[in-house]
């Protein structure tokens, strides 16, 4: 059994990189490039802090209303289908937006262009994701037992991606703005036709749903409070997410202002944080394998209340990166054991739509903290932070109690 064991895992790992993991990683640098580097070429272009704020909006509010349509799509006409069309489209798009930047650098021509760029760019990125998210998710289903193992694989290739995209987009801009569409055309151009390598979703051979009102937000949403595990979990991350999302928020004002630091060392907190969160992803996979998912989950959520507790004490800037990467690091191992969770739970022919629901849940918390970051004083933000830091471990020392019984826990 074992001289066949080893081969039959071999293939099965060579099988993931082709048809898994390099059309994700191809299109995870491509999104993380143009969510990052947009916006720091509206400012290079337009050379204004207004434009450049509405700009990220124009980014997520589409994202956000996309959620459902996305989902809604994806579980009709599988993901490897809307996985290709959602990479093409955003290729084309920005392709035509380096055309013009090229011929117009600069003018009412180029700000409109970035501006669209900004709000098109958003909704292709929202597609890809959904479409990855559910072949992802597919993948571990028939991975059976090390499903948290190809969870982790995905994980780590979006924070690898979210580590290098924003590094590498700011160092074309150097060079110029059409290069910076370039690249991000290419590596889109190169996510397209992988794509159509990801195994069709469960929906692609069988029917699907003609009525659009079974997919969307609303059977994601009822399909979330039909699974307790999943709801619980979502509930206690969504509390989370509002401690992470208020230091992302306010991040700027406490690096700079309290601890006199410089606005690159914004960046450091954050690229600290996303080595961190891949350190965390390669334990937790190995460890989920010894311990199970609800020791490592519970475990990584009572780090993540210490450590945000701690943040609103922390004496000095190098603290703070400490802290702040430590629980960014147990978030990680939350996610992970997330993912898993709904790629076990989720029925395949819904999991689109349940997908689109859960993450819309799980980001809402964020325009929250960006409000509360609005109305804080500086001088009152720790107070806040500590607020935050009870709530988060309040909800997630009642989500895994809840689930410490649940059999959707073990592996």
């Amino acid at each position: 059994m074992t001289g066949h064991t080893a081969p039959r895992h071999a293939l099965h790992t060579a099988g993931l990189l082709r048809s898994i993991y390099l059309p994700r990683t191809v299109d995870a640098l491509a999104c993380a490039m143009s969510t990052y580097g947009i916006p720091l070429l509206v400012l290079a272009t337009t050379r204004s802090a207004a434009l450049t704020g509405l700009a990220f909006a124009l980014e997520w509010i589409p994202r956000l209303a996309a959620f459902g349509w996305a989902g809604a799509i994806v579980d009709r006409r599988g993901a490897s289908v809307v996985f290709f069309l959602a990479s093409l489209g955003r290729a084309l798009v920005v392709a035509g937006g380096a055309v013009v930047l090229f011929l117009h650098p600069s003018g009412a021509t180029a700000s409109t262009t970035v501006m669209v760029l900004a709000a098109s760019t958003g909704v292709f990125t929202e597609f890809s994701y959904i479409a990855a998210e559910t072949a992802g998710a597919a993948a571990s289903r028939r991975a059976g037992a090390r499903a948290h193992r190809v969870q982790a694989g995905l994980l780590g290739i979006d924070q690898t991606a979210t580590l290098t995209g924003p590094a590498v987009a700011g160092l074309l801009l150097l060079v110029g703005p059409p290069q910076m569409l370039a690249v991000i055309t290419v590596l889109s151009l190169l996510a397209a036709p992988l794509a159509l390598r990801t195994p069709p979703s469960p929906v692609t051979a069988a029917r699907a749903p003609k009525d659009n009102t079974s997919a969307g937000l609303l059977s994601g949403w009822h399909t979330i409070r039909s699974l307790p595990a999943l709801g619980w979990l979502v509930t206690g991350l969504t509390l989370s997410n509002l401690a992470t999302g208020f230091l992302q928020a306010a991040g700027p004002v406490i690096v700079v202002n309290h601890y006199g630091q410089s606005t690159t060392a914004v960046g450091l907190v954050w690229s600290a944080a996303a080595a961190a969160t891949l350190v965390a992803v390669t334990v937790c996979r190995f460890t989920i394998d010894r311990l199970g998912l609800w020791p490592v989950g519970a475990a990584c959520a009572a780090l993540a209340s210490l450590a945000c507790l701690a943040v609103a004490q922390a004496p000095d800037y190098l603290a703070y990166l400490v802290l702040v990467a430590v629980l960014m690091a147990a978030d990680g191992g939350m996610t992970v054991v997330l993912r898993t969770l709904r790629s076990r739970l989720i029925p395949p022919d819904r999991f689109g739509s349940t997908l689109s629901a859960t993450i819309l849940i799980l980001l809402l918390p964020f325009p929250v903290a960006g409000v509360l970051t609005a109305l804080t004083p500086p001088d009152a933000l720790d107070h806040i932070i500590t607020a935050c830091a009870v709530l988060q471990g309040l909800g997630l020392a009642l989500a895994f109690t809840r689930l410490r019984t649940d059999p959707a826990m073990r592996t």
